[in-house]
């Protein structure tokens, strides 16, 4: 385990002199950059990445953040997941929506359940901004072009509670910065960490934020791929794949937290939330999405999270292939391909092992933040790997 050390020591004084020649501090910037846990040798799951390992490696998927940072005041954002380029509302893709513990504010889900699909991007922000950046979102979709006589949509934006961290109350996000969010949203790799949505969360008692995975079944699996976004803002017992939940009788997290040089103030309270964002390009129905979501839970409880009473845990699964796609001109009856229940099993799996591998690349890639209320400290990350047995 000794070289996956001394690799995130290079890897950290690689951005440090990078840094300097472009005239940036590297421990003031708030774009810091920290390996993921696959970069560092460490392996969630059974099934392969994709070629970013994160949702844009389904096809189309385009992903986009808006940070707010301002101080210790503001540190929280927008993240966009758009299932393709064009505009959703006219070419709907069929989803589902999963509650695991309802102590959340999950916007436009009764819509999304009822007809089996999403006309609008996916948001996720900070609780309170919820109502503010929904109505940025349906100014948005009404003004693009095509839109002039639509009378409803329904838009779709769910949170986490980033008030440790930012000033909730004051609500600072609205429709110029939900057109910033999408906007920026693009393919290839998924910028990850104390971003978007995820400048101000808080998981496990350490720094959470934005993370993302995916899964590629093999050809004779379908070849379909998976992929993952989590806003990870959750308490519980923290598991790390391939270590103990408890090393020598002491909490894997509460150990953590005594190895680290600053003694963390960011309470490792169960409650709090998660969003689960899951994509695929399989030809699934309303009824197989929601299985995959429900199944993207469990990847929250290999984590150690258990949804506590106070925890808001909602997962949405939609499907990008290019023949489920819902347009208007749409004939009354559709004949469209459709994965069987018995080839679901690899597609389940892969909802798991994304679902985790993205948790906990929400905390190693996340950096500390002092905010509103407090300080959330990164996850010590050298210190996990000096805990994995050295043969591995």
């Amino acid at each position: 385990m000794r070289w996956k050390i001394l690799l995130l020591v290079s890897f950290q004084f690689s951005l440090l002199i990078g840094s300097l020649f472009s005239g940036i501090v590297v421990a003031a910037a708030p774009a810091e950059k920290r390996p993921r846990a696959r970069e560092l040798g460490l392996k969630i799951g059974d099934l392969s990445p994709g070629r970013h390992n994160g949702i844009t490696d389904v096809s189309g998927m385009r992903v986009g953040h808006f940070t707010l940072r301002e101080g210790p005041r503001f540190n929280t954002g927008i993240t966009a997941i758009l299932p393709h380029g064009g505009n959703v509302f006219y070419e709907k893709v069929p989803a589902a929506v999963v509650v695991g513990n309802g102590f959340g504010k999950l916007m436009g889900s009764t819509q999304v359940n009822e007809l089996g699909e999403l006309e609008t991007p996916i948001l996720l922000t900070g609780t309170l901004n919820v109502p503010k950046v929904a109505d940025g979102l349906i100014g948005y979709m009404l003004s693009l072009p095509g839109m002039e006589t639509v009378r409803s949509i329904n838009p779709v934006v769910g949170e986490t509670n980033d008030g440790y961290l930012s000033n909730q109350r004051a609500r600072p996000l609205g429709e110029k910065e939900v057109r910033l969010a999408i906007e920026a949203a693009h393919d290839g790799p998924v910028v990850l960490g104390a971003v978007g949505a995820g400048a101000g969360t808080v998981c496990f008692g350490f720094k959470g934020g934005i993370g993302s995975a995916s899964r590629r079944l093999s050809d004779a699996d379908g070849g379909w791929t998976l992929g993952v976004l989590v806003q990870s803002n959750f308490g519980g017992t923290l598991r790390i794949s391939g270590l103990p939940s408890h090393i020598r009788g002491t909490p894997l997290g509460v150990l953590l937290r005594q190895h680290t040089n600053h003694p963390t103030d960011a309470s490792s309270n169960p409650d709090g939330s998660v969003m689960i964002v899951v994509a695929t390009d399989a030809p699934l129905s309303h009824r197989n999405l929601r299985r995959l979501a429900e199944r993207s839970l469990y990847g929250m409880a290999r984590c150690g999270g258990y949804g506590s009473n106070g925890s808001g845990d909602y997962a949405i699964a939609f499907s990008t292939h290019p023949r489920h796609t819902i347009r208007q001109d749409s004939p009354a009856v559709v004949e469209r391909p459709l994965l069987e229940n018995q080839a679901m099993n690899e597609l389940l799996l892969a909802a798991v092992e994304a679902t985790e591998e993205a948790i906990l690349d929400s905390m190693f890639t996340a950096t500390t933040t002092v905010g509103f209320r407090g300080t959330a400290w990164a996850l010590p990350v050298e210190k996990v790997l000096e805990l994995f047995p050295s043969d591995l």
